[in-house]
């Protein structure tokens, strides 16, 4: 019972932002955090994650006979619904505050969250854009990505288009082949720089915008890339008419129950943080 006390009293804790911080997110769409959750936490929180994605994973083929996009990682989502302890974790007031800040809002929602495992010998994650795939009325939406393991700089973390979330959408592209070579295309005339933070320790994080250009490489070591992801939206942004399969997907399995223009307030979107002195 002293642990679980322990647990809640870290996440409640806030995380103090520089403001230099707030604007080099606010001007490149990504940021990259150190030691956001404690070595204790991340030990304790691994064992739970890594049950739930051997538990549901459904994955049993060779890497060799998957496409690009089931070589890149096993994904698991919305593990918070399977443990309590990883629902601590997840719904962390640490973690959401700092999401809160560094898009400028008063409050955050859940979205989804997901652990990415790649692994050894995993494919790179293509370029890609997340908010293709989400039916949401704003521009205010963020990824958390932080490792359950210490990263090396042979694998490193994920690599941004510095800039690119003020393009909004760029392509309909869902992550594949065809998407890396577009906007792979598209950096190089554009000219954004490319950011890679290299190595991270666990529970270091980085939060990119949901527009963000962004890829990750393969996995060339023998140990697998555990990744938890958090994604939120603002509080009080709408549903969007989806205007694709996949945005009607989401729809359907993240926001269930509502229809567009709704609040983004399912049972599945709770709040995660609200400034209340605002």
């Amino acid at each position: 019972m002293s642990e679980k006390v322990q647990v809640s009293d870290e996440f409640l804790a806030c995380y103090t932002l520089a403001e230099d911080v707030i604007e080099s997110y606010t001007r490149e769409g990504h940021t990259l955090i150190r030691g956001l959750a404690s070595p204790s936490m991340i030990n304790e929180i691994r064992p739970k994650i890594q049950e739930v994605v051997k538990r549901l994973n459904r994955e049993s083929r060779p890497l060799g006979e998957r496409d690009t996009y089931g070589k890149a990682f096993l994904q698991i989502q919305n593990i918070w619904e399977q443990d309590e302890m990883i629902r601590r974790f997840v719904f962390g007031r640490r973690f959401a505050k700092v999401a809160a800040e560094l898009m400028g809002v008063n409050g955050v929602r859940m979205y989804h969250d997901q652990a990415l495992f790649k692994e050894p010998g995993g494919g790179h994650t293509p370029w890609h854009q997340d908010q293709i795939y989400w039916p949401v009325d704003t521009d205010k939406t963020i990824t958390l990505w932080m490792p359950l393991v210490d990263i090396p700089q042979d694998v490193g973390s994920m690599t941004f288009a510095s800039g690119s979330q003020e393009r909004g959408y760029i392509s309909r592209l869902e992550i594949s082949d065809q998407s890396h070579k577009t906007l792979s295309d598209y950096i190089e005339s554009e000219e954004l720089l490319q950011v890679n933070y290299g190595a991270m320790s666990a529970g270091d994080a980085t939060f990119h915008a949901g527009w963000t250009l962004h890829s990750a490489p393969g996995n060339p070591t023998a140990l697998t890339r555990e990744v938890m992801t958090i994604i939120y939206v603002a509080d009080g942004a709408c549903v969007l008419e989806p205007d694709t399969n996949a945005r009607k997907t989401d729809l359907h399995k993240w926001m269930p129950g509502l229809k567009v223009g709704d609040p983004i307030a399912s049972n599945l979107n709770p709040v995660m943080y609200r400034n209340e002195s605002s």
